[in-house]
């Protein structure tokens, strides 16, 4: 009876620890795909800010919801599928207080320089979609490129425990140790950020500073958005500098494999907004690319899209943009994380990795293949372009070297949590949400320990383990 008793008593304290949880759901729409991720925290919060976690995700099929231009309608209705699992992850008793928001990057904001009313419609029919679901929808935006960067470098710092020691379960190892925060580098397809915490360097463009307050704690950053610099928007603009400087319907292109053959549509060229204006009238509608793969000349060739000599500063990336000398540990995520993963380097020095990629470039587009006949050949065409293109604007660009190169962490996800920006969406809108009283156990914790070790038929051992148990599960709920 007292074993009962006890089982009893533990299932009453967790089911009211998990009772109070509260749900948000973020969706992302990047340059290239949608996807819906599921936060939890607690209604307790500490110094207004709550502690959230992922607990679910779901990846939107289709394209991205720019995509849906000429079809506004579309948009809303390829969200569906995600927002229907959503209510199964969600308790329908938390539907109506469990927020939903929808942020858009890069491939939205470039529909909005393009057409600004068509833009709207879009976000309009996304609206209309997520409105329809019982959950409590606050809105869908484009956020911007300085949000996208910041929103990335909290989700890191949160998820390496940067933040707050004491919310960091001390029976999870740490990643990897060191002061202070760690920065953020994300590349997507149509932009890329880096944002990260200066050691005593005076920022001298103050458009790219942002301040945060985060568990009693105040933090000022660096952080830049190049908009058409991400994976996709730069090999496009690589392909326009080749074909100004050549004007002919075929040539060779040392950034793909030698035997490979692509055809470019150049209206596709004309009506993006990245390259708009760029091309001179041409006598053909197509280009045709051969490969060569020469990693030497492909890097001559993708260095042209960067402008590094223009500096009004005393220091720059690209394009007579400011940016401090990169100080700390870094997180490298989405495609700066898939290319090198892909290529294997993700644990290698700078010199390694130049030379591994030179290796892959050259090996024949027959070969290339034979060797991975699982990925998708528009994926595996790029590969040799997007290594080179992150060695410069990892090298070149922010002006890592061999010497701290060790300290950039290609990161696909920390722990059970996507590195992007969705999570830090979250944990900020978190402030917003007023803080509680404390949900009240059924059982105090000191009456609840009490009990565990007054309970008869156990040794001190069994008690142990179960109030070990106990912890546990308290830290992994919170």
């Amino acid at each position: 009876m007292s074993l009962i008793g006890l089982i009893a008593v533990i299932v009453t304290q967790i089911h009211a620890t998990r009772k109070n949880n509260k749900y948000g759901i973020v969706l992302d729409s990047g340059s290239t795909h949608t996807s819906l991720y599921i936060y939890q925290w607690p209604a307790e919060k500490e110094n207004d800010t709550g502690v959230v976690k992922q607990v679910d995700m779901c990846d939107i099929k289709g394209p991205e919801i720019s995509a849906y231009a000429h079809d506004p309608e579309k948009a809303g209705l390829s969200l569906k599928e995600c927002m229907d699992y959503a209510k199964t992850v969600v308790p329908a008793g938390k539907y109506q207080e469990t927020p939903v928001y929808l942020g858009t990057t890069a491939g939205m904001r470039l529909l909005r320089m393009q057409n600004k009313t068509i833009a709207e419609k879009v976000l309009s029919e996304v609206a209309a979609t997520l409105n329809s679901y019982p959950f409590s929808f606050q809105g869908a935006r484009i956020i911007s490129g300085e949000e996208e960067g910041a929103y990335g470098w909290i989700t890191v710092n949160y998820l390496l425990g940067n933040f707050k020691e004491s919310i960091w379960p001390d029976f999870l190892p740490r990643m990897f140790s060191g002061l202070g925060t760690t920065g953020a580098l994300d590349l997507g397809g149509a932009s890329t950020q880096i944002t990260f915490a200066p050691e005593q360097e005076k920022i001298e463009s103050q458009r790219d500073i942002l301040h945060f307050y985060f568990y009693g704690k105040n933090y000022s950053v660096y952080t830049h958005s190049f908009l058409c610099y991400g994976k996709e928007y730069a090999l496009l603009q690589k392909l326009v500098k080749d074909i100004q400087r050549q004007a002919t319907e075929r040539y060779q292109d040392p950034c793909f494999h030698p035997g490979y053959r692509r055809t470019v549509n150049i209206s596709d060229l004309l009506t993006n907004p990245c390259l708009a204006g760029s091309l001179p009238s041409l006598p053909f509608s197509q280009i045709t690319i051969e490969g060569t793969g020469q990693y030497d000349s492909c890097h001559t060739s993708v260095q042209r899209i960067f402008n590094f000599t223009y500096c009004p500063y005393s220091r720059c990336s690209f394009n007579g943009i400011f940016v401090p000398p990169v100080y700390g540990h870094f997180a490298a995520f989405s495609a700066f994380y898939y290319v090198m993963n892909f290529l294997n380097l993700t644990e290698v020095s700078m010199y390694e990795a130049v030379q591994k990629i030179k290796a892959f470039c050259s090996k024949p587009w027959n070969e290339v293949k034979a060797e991975f006949p699982g990925v998708k050949e528009k994926y595996l065409t790029d590969y040799c372009f997007a290594g080179v293109y992150i060695m410069i604007i990892l090298g070149n660009g922010y002006h890592f070297t061999e010497e701290n190169w060790p300290y950039i962490h290609f990161l696909g996800k920390i722990g059970e949590s996507d590195a992007g920006w969705t999570l830090g969406y979250m944990l900020n809108l978190t402030n917003m949400i007023p803080a509680e009283k404390p949900y009240t156990h059924p059982l105090s914790h000191i009456t609840y320990i009490s009990l565990l070790n007054a309970t008869p038929g156990g040794t001190q051992s069994e008690m142990t383990e179960h109030r070990k148990d106990y912890y546990i599960k308290e830290a992994h709920d919170h």
